[in-house]
């Protein structure tokens, strides 16, 4: 199993919403950059992702599993080359991890989330996500 975050700003899309779904899940529409498009293509079914609400929250709210490997993204232009993965919501942090947390944690200064704020979908390592869910206050348990 490997690990991601996505982010999503609130407004557009919340951590409600995607609880909202339930277990048919939601396609990850409306990635447009390269370096994120190759890391939804390296999703698998079973991976976890940080669900992670960005620009005024700065701020990891929860926990989704992907649950259909990546396909053409139903919101691209004709023969773009954009794709989708199918996420559900699987838990809540506990106590959401802000931005400044990950910051202020030494152990997570080379997270993607530090190093490329601006990414829309990263990869963490399995050190970083045991790392963030206890900042989160979670067991592990659904997450792991």
């Amino acid at each position: 199993m490997a690990y991601w975050l996505v982010k999503s700003e609130p407004s557009a899309w919340s951590w409600d919403d995607q609880v909202g779904r339930g277990a048919k899940g939601e396609p990850w529409t409306g990635v447009r950059n390269h370096t994120a498009r190759q890391n939804l293509m390296k999703m698998e079914k079973g991976d976890r992702a940080f669900f992670y609400h960005s620009v005024d929250e700065k701020r990891i709210v929860g926990i989704v599993e992907v649950i259909r490997e990546h396909y053409p993204d139903p919101t691209a232009k004709p023969g773009e080359p954009w794709v989708v993965v199918d996420v559900k919501a699987l838990a809540p942090m506990p106590r959401p991890v802000t931005l400044a947390d990950i910051k202020s944690e030494t152990r997570l200064k080379d997270m993607a989330l530090v190093k490329y704020s601006r990414l829309s979908v990263q990869p963490v390592t399995a050190a970083e996500w045991k790392l963030v869910l206890k900042l989160g206050g979670a067991d592990g348990s659904v997450a792991a």
